[in-house]
């Protein structure tokens, strides 16, 4: 099941474990300048709005409307960030692309996942994504422009313009996996002594270099429940569509 709350784009799969959640926000950040040196990580700002298709079903392109999901405004050249959380620590495997190009390995986007190279990130290890993962422990940052120029990362890696925006799917960690690490850390912790209280269409093309970890998978592809996956899209209209769109 996916929903929007307060802007933040959630994931939940109570058909796995009452705590399998996980959320997603995107965040307005400043843009570095792409000119081949690397910056730190910049702040973030507020989310971008997320609005649901549907509710704008009558003013959408047709090829929108049949992918379903969610839609946020963007200017050209403005940046982003994802922010991920498991509010209950649950853990669960991401795939992040941007017009069918997965951020974290760079190659074409599949619905399942690898390990070699790793094509996800692990949430709540992860706790965000700033780019485009060029090398290791470099990215380079989310950057709106628009389709069909030739400027974004599926235009570059395939030719083509056809998807631009984002696509998120999650794979929730399988019950029994999850049930078994949590007896182990409950076991841990109960034979430690207490302790003292202490103190329109608009895609994204790869930005600014910077320097940032993507973290490996410390549980194994196994671990995932691959059958309970949910896909979201995210359209990106810019400033002008947004206003004629949501009014």
């Amino acid at each position: 099941m996916i929903t929007l709350q307060k802007n933040q784009l959630r994931f939940d799969f109570p058909q796995v474990h009452p705590e399998a959640v996980c959320t997603l926000e995107l965040i307005r950040t400043l843009r570095i300048p792409d000119d081949g040196r690397e910056y730190p990580l910049p702040p973030g700002f507020a989310r971008f709005p997320l609005r649901h298709l549907d509710d704008h079903a009558a003013r959408l392109p047709e090829h929108w409307r049949r992918r379903g999901g969610v839609l946020m405004p963007m200017h050209q050249a403005e940046a982003m960030w994802i922010n991920f959380d498991a509010p209950g620590s649950y853990p669960f495997a991401l795939k992040i692309a941007t017009g069918k190009v997965c951020a974290v390995s760079g190659d074409e986007w599949v619905n399942h996942l690898n390990l070699d190279p790793q094509d996800y990130v692990v949430v709540p290890e992860q706790p965000w994504l700033d780019g485009y993962c060029v090398e290791q422990g470099l990215i380079r940052q989310f950057v709106a422009m628009p389709l069909g120029k030739g400027y974004t990362a599926e235009e570059q890696l395939t030719g083509l313009a056809e998807h631009g925006g984002l696509q998120v799917i999650a794979y929730p960690m399988k019950r029994e996996h999850y049930e078994s690490m949590a007896r182990k850390v409950h076991a841990l912790y109960s034979e430690m002594p207490l302790a003292e209280d202490g103190d329109m269409a608009i895609g994204l093309a790869p930005g600014g270099r910077m320097r940032q970890e993507i973290y490996e998978d410390p549980y194994g592809l196994d671990a995932w429940d691959q059958r309970h996956a949910s896909r979201c899209f995210v359209s990106i209209a810019n400033s002008g569509q947004w206003m004629a769109l949501t009014g």
